[in-house]
């Protein structure tokens, strides 16, 4: 590669925020369901949506030439596979990933550089509260959030289940589980097993009529608590998807000690995360490393740091099993 396409490519990447703001603008105004059934005209979709006509089209004509909707005659869009993506009832719809992208974690980015200076935390900062707490006190915005992280995971959950066999185990605990979707699926796969979802009270709250629409209610225990103070027991394995890298060593460490004194010796802990791996290969999970430092003020995470971090609260690291996607469940046993 010679030095004008590298100037090329690093014009790419200084202006990628460019395409990013667009698709969120394109999701947030909700352009994609109103061209679900057919292409229409920008004065159609600007009265629909309050938008400028001019600048409407504006955007869409800059978000057509990177793949995103189409200009199917002059000033009528449709949609394209990129497009479809961005409408609120696709299966993998990505509408309120980006919406969230475009709100919170974008102005939090803007932070990056006072951030590597200092150990404060990003979100914190901004917002005067904790992620977590800010998304308990604004359910439109927890709303968001785990459609944003259905949007994400609902390929790992696919991934993990063909990678896992987990019918051997009677009751497998979800803790922090979110909406719910993941003990959702596996109770589908595994009609034997029995499930326990364990997060905070509104969090549950929120994944209850998922567990009930699902039909798997009766076969999933409700827990409503805050695994910093304790996990419940009773259950033959423990599950956490994308939690411990929320948090740093030490409230990671509180977090699988709770886990430990819940369970029995020989019982599986398994966390579903990206491992780090050595080099300077491309692997998407070294920048959402940086989105933990900014936002929640975890951390990804080494195998050695994870066998570390299982060393030090009472489980022997055994395996990690890889899947198709970047993450691995990572199995230890309880000592």
């Amino acid at each position: 590669m010679n030095d004008v396409q590298l100037a090329g490519q690093m014009n790419q990447m200084i202006s990628g925020y460019w395409t990013s703001q667009a698709v969120y603008a394109a999701a947030k105004l909700g352009l994609a369901d109103l061209v679900a059934t057919g292409p229409r005209s920008i004065d159609d979709l600007a009265a629909a949506t309050g938008a400028v006509p001019d600048r409407l089209f504006r955007m869409l004509r800059a978000l057509a030439s990177v793949g995103v909707f189409t200009e199917t005659a002059p000033r009528i869009f449709g949609l394209t596979p990129l497009a479809e993506l961005l409408r609120s009832d696709a299966p993998q719809s990505q509408r309120s990933l980006a919406i969230m992208m475009g709100e919170e974690h974008y102005f939090v980015w803007g932070q990056l550089l006072d951030m590597v200076r200092s150990e404060e935390n990003a979100f914190e900062k901004l917002h005067g509260l904790p992620i977590f707490d800010f998304l308990g006190k604004h359910p439109e915005k927890g709303r968001v959030f785990d459609e944003a992280m259905t949007g994400i995971h609902g390929r790992e959950t696919a991934a993990v289940i063909a990678a896992y066999d987990f019918s051997d185990i009677g009751m497998l605990a979800d803790v922090g589980g979110g909406n719910g979707s993941k003990i959702t699926a596996i109770l589908q796969h595994f009609p034997k097993l029995r499930g326990m979802l364990f997060d905070l009270p509104h969090v549950v709250d929120r994944a209850e009529p998922r567990l009930r629409d699902a039909g798997v209610l009766d076969r999933c225990q409700l827990q409503r608590g805050n695994f910093f103070e304790s996990v419940p027991a009773g259950a033959d394995a423990y599950l956490m998807r994308h939690i411990i890298h929320d948090w740093n060593d030490e409230q990671s460490l509180t977090i699988l000690r709770n886990c430990q004194r819940a369970m029995q010796p020989g019982q599986r802990l398994l966390l579903v995360e990206s491992v780090i791996p050595p080099g300077n290969g491309a692997f998407h999970t070294k920048f959402l490393d940086l989105t933990m430092m900014l936002i929640p003020g975890g951390r990804e995470r080494t195998e050695e740091e994870y066998r570390q971090l299982y060393d030090q609260a009472g489980f022997e690291l055994r395996r990690i099993v890889p899947t198709s996607t970047e993450i691995s469940i990572i199995e230890g046993v309880r000592r």
